[in-house]
């Protein structure tokens, strides 16, 4: 793990506009104006942004051409997401030749994040933070295939044949998995505590310290995988908490509804997040 962290550190920081971002969760007073200016200093925010303010999704009449109608437009939680998962997504690139599907990497960031903001409400949660956590949530997973491609092939390798998830072939491998890491990562970035912790326990929902969002992004990863947005061929969901599901607790019907509104809410969210 020491040797991970020391990867992390020789990690560019993230833009100071997204550490604003991310500092203001659970406070809107927020000036959209600067932040209208910072985004427009950045091309491709500024190109995505606009492209996702006149996406069918919004159904707007007319064109939007500035990042300041965008803000009218997106609202400023939707904003702070795409501004934040743009600049993640950046500092990170695959190595030449690696095989690790990014694509299917961020749909599945995109579908655990939809999965959380539907979930939220139910613990009475803030959904635009609970999504927040859910598109970060394997930011760990980023550090080891971009710093350590070769050893993460072995990861996938030892998956394959153990017949294993994910996280149990990154201990296999490394000593410690996606979720340890990510958490470290947040930590270094400054993410929001409430985020970090997310982050490091959403497969270890159960520990003493663990807080209502942790069971949200836990049970969110769960349904991500089980109903199979990444579009992998080998998805493998991981086991249930029993705490997650206590505090949830719906009926059959709550849950075959929830799945529905999470199935629609990615495929409409997937066609802008996801390349």
């Amino acid at each position: 793990m020491d040797e991970i962290v020391k990867q992390i550190h020789d990690l560019p920081s993230l833009p100071v506009v997204v550490m604003e971002l991310l500092a203001s969760i659970g406070n809107d007073d927020f000036d959209l104006k600067q932040l209208a200016a910072k985004i427009t200093l950045d091309q491709s925010l500024t190109a995505k942004t606009l492209r996702l303010a006149n996406s069918s999704f919004y159904g707007m009449q007319s064109t939007v051409t500035s990042i300041r109608q965008a803000i009218a437009v997106l609202g400023f939680h939707s904003i702070r997401t795409l501004v934040t998962a743009c600049s993640v997504s950046a500092a990170f690139t695959p190595a030449p030749g690696q095989r690790f599907d990014f694509t299917a990497f961020w749909r599945h960031s995109v579908a655990t994040a939809v999965a959380a903001k539907a979930l939220a409400p139910h613990l009475r949660q803030n959904p635009d933070t609970a999504f927040t956590a859910g598109l970060l949530h394997d930011l760990g997973t980023l550090v080891l295939v971009s710093r350590y491609p070769a050893r993460y092939e072995e990861a996938l390798a030892y998956r394959q044949s153990h017949d294993c998830g994910v996280a149990e072939a990154e201990r296999a491998i490394f000593g410690v998995d996606h979720a340890l890491v990510g958490g470290a990562l947040a930590a270094h970035w400054k993410f929001p505590a409430t985020i970090e912790y997310a982050v490091s326990g959403h497969h270890a929902p159960d520990s003493p310290e663990t807080d209502g969002l942790q069971l949200t992004i836990h049970l969110a990863n769960v349904l991500a995988h089980g109903l199979d947005l990444s579009g992998t061929e080998d998805d493998l969901a991981p086991a249930l908490s029993h705490s997650a599901w206590r505090a949830f607790d719906l009926s059959d019907d709550a849950w075959l509804a929830l799945f529905e509104e999470i199935e629609q809410a990615f495929r409409d969210v997937a066609r802008i997040l996801v390349r």
